[in-house]
């Protein structure tokens, strides 16, 4: 066998290599959770329980100042649970000494399908507010 001839059959070779890797389809994989693209630190998000910290996370937070000088926060909660579920979630501001102001928001109640991620949106009633608190617990 020549040269000329052996060129062509190791590009077949090569191409049947290339496909044969590609031929097998990838297994179910549950995501994964990044904080690759949050948009500001998750930190001042916590659960205030063992089982709703396994079930829920926070994949972002944003916060931005309003033109009336109000803090608002938009914060992206995800449930890593592949049934629905309800949480209750909660924002407290605080001045910039990290003393509460206006009394706190009322819990409302948040319904997650399963594997989804939900935008809840938070404005403080004073523009006093300079920081915040995000708590999330299971539904009482």
């Amino acid at each position: 066998m020549t040269t000329r001839h052996s060129i062509p059959l190791l590009t077949a070779l090569c191409c049947l290599g290339a496909l044969s890797g590609c031929a097998t389809a990838p297994g179910d994989q549950a995501p994964m959770d990044s904080t690759k693209f949050t948009v500001e630190n998750t930190e001042r998000f916590a659960a205030l329980d063992p089982a709703t910290e396994a079930a829920v996370s926070c994949t972002g937070l944003q916060e931005r100042t309003l033109g009336d000088g109000r803090l608002e926060v938009i914060a992206n909660v995800k449930n890593r649970d592949k049934g629905p579920l309800k949480v209750q979630i909660r924002c407290v501001f605080l001045d910039e000494q990290g003393v509460q102001v206006g009394g706190g928001g009322p819990w409302q109640v948040l319904a997650l399908a399963g594997d989804s991620t939900e935008v809840v949106r938070f404005t403080a009633q004073d523009a006093v507010a300079k920081r915040y608190a995000i708590r999330v617990r299971k539904v009482r």
